[in-house]
């Protein structure tokens, strides 16, 4: 009985502590609020929920793809739908955003919103939405977001490469990436633990790796295991366009796993491997891989921060009535 009363205070204090965390967030962004579609389009956070979990039991890669949008989208020109618009020029069209996903999901539930709400409900809040459910509906924590945003009106491919962070980048520069975001050193360690789900193709980690003379990988980061290493080099051999489970060991569930990938030295990036390898962030790692709900916790905390990354109020922004095209 001790035990279980200690237990619960702990995780009452977690959730004191969470609440008081997000009522900080609002006040600096009074615009988002919880529940903002209640009275406008109270179905809203419902059929994004339906719509991610209905795509993901038919294909296990979506809360991936999901989840990476968003970084992708809020690292430019922050959370706004802006990586959505289709057409010559358009952030989507860059080759760094080449490679994403999920797309299509965002449209399926922004149509079945249209329906009960026109003109209501932003891309925007429907991206950030869909990456918070994708990650419950891989196994990881239930997530409370504060919505409100609305959809930006630009999106310029330039954009793209200065903001979004390379897969072979030094810790330093990641720092750098995430503070002109507003995020901490500790966000930074925590949301790379996106990285337990999702697959990214070879080429996004063959630095660590050359051919010889008869076109055969060979190793050449020391900080890979060199056990994975074969398993990397004999899974990309024939191309490097193919793809590869980001976490070898619990690809589609969102665990802790990946820090613990981290200790055997197992990260798919060099982005990854510098988390373990460098005294500012290795405590952090070791602290996460030995404890799934303090890694959920911080997610959760990191997660909103994330979501509310540049978004759009009034005038800056508009509701598109289709999530590819400015109205």
């Amino acid at each position: 009985m001790a035990s279980t009363v200690a237990s619960y205070r702990i995780n009452y204090t977690s959730l004191v502590n969470l609440l008081l965390f997000l009522s900080s967030l609002l006040t600096a962004s009074s615009d988002l609020s919880f529940n903002f579609y209640a009275g406008s389009c109270p179905v809203a956070e419902f059929l994004v929920r339906n719509t991610v979990r209905s795509a993901s039991s038919s294909d296990p890669t979506i809360p991936g793809k999901l989840l990476r949008l968003l970084f992708h989208d809020c690292f430019v020109q922050g959370c706004d739908a802006s990586v959505l618009i289709q057409g010559n020029g358009t952030e989507r069209s860059d080759p760094g955003n080449a490679s994403l996903g999920g797309f299509s999901v965002i449209e399926r539930a922004k149509n079945a919103i249209e329906v009960f709400c026109p003109a209501t409900v932003s891309c925007a809040d429907i991206v950030a939405l869909a990456a918070r459910d994708a990650v419950e509906a891989a196994g990881g924590p239930v997530v409370e977001i504060p919505t409100g945003r609305r959809d930006g009106k630009v999106s310029v491919a330039a954009d793209v490469r200065p903001n979004i962070i390379d897969t072979d980048f030094s810790l330093d520069k990641m720092i750098d990436a995430f503070s002109s975001k507003g995020l901490s050193i500790q966000d930074l360690v925590v949301l790379s633990g996106a990285h337990t789900i999702g697959a990214s193709h070879c080429n996004a980690f063959d630095g660590r790796f050359k051919r010889d003379s008869k076109g055969n990988l060979q190793l050449i980061d020391a900080s890979l295991d060199n056990s994975y290493a074969e398993t990397l080099m004999n899974q990309c051999s024939s191309s490097s366009s193919l793809t590869v489970s980001n976490d070898p060991e619990t690809s589609s569930r969102f665990d802790n796993q990946y820090y613990r990938n981290l200790e055997a030295h197992k990260g798919l990036f060099q982005t990854d491997s510098a988390l373990m390898e460098d005294d500012r962030t290795r405590k952090m790692v070791e602290d996460l891989a030995s404890d799934e709900e303090s890694f959920f916790e911080r997610w959760r905390e990191s997660f909103v921060k994330l979501s509310m990354v540049g978004v759009k109020f009034g005038e800056d922004g508009e509701v598109r009535r289709s999530c590819s095209s400015v109205n």
